[in-house]
């Protein structure tokens, strides 16, 4: 594998890491019993009152624990499936995949819920960043 390749998964790597742990912070977040300070700062820029709203679990499922696993994924084909050639697909429809949830997310934050999580914006700029990567990796294999 070329050496640009390699920095771009281990770009993708690292991200993915970030994504986990935010996703997970902001899990644990869901779970919590009691209000905190930590990403509240007022009514309009809130993560408890978007990780407890109605729109924090799909089928019963809390959208961060579906971050967690959606970056764990990715941080799997960024680092133990880079070699396999599948690979730069699978990452790339993962991300967009990734991507267009979370601006699903973006769209209930902004006109649904009107308050903003600035974990969820972090975990925004996250897969963006990572399917901008995941585009050039797989324009790369094209080329190869």
């Amino acid at each position: 594998m070329p050496g640009v390749n390699r920095v771009l998964f281990a770009v993708i790597a690292v991200l993915s890491l970030a994504g986990v742990i935010v996703s997970a912070v902001s899990l644990e977040r869901h779970y919590a019993k009691s209000a905190t300070a930590f990403c509240d700062f007022s009514q309009k820029f809130s993560c408890d009152i978007v990780n407890r709203s109605e729109y924090s679990t799909l089928m019963g499922i809390p959208v961060a624990g579906i971050g967690v696993a959606g970056y764990a994924a990715l941080l799997v084909l960024a680092t133990f499936w880079k070699s396999r050639a599948e690979t730069p697909n699978r990452l790339l429809g993962a991300a967009i995949a990734g991507l267009a949830f979370a601006l699903y997310l973006t769209y209930i934050e902004a006109y649904e819920l009107m308050t903003w999580c600035i974990l969820c914006l972090i975990s925004l700029l996250l897969i963006a960043l990572i399917s901008l990567l995941a585009i050039v990796v797989k324009a790369r294999g094209a080329r190869a």
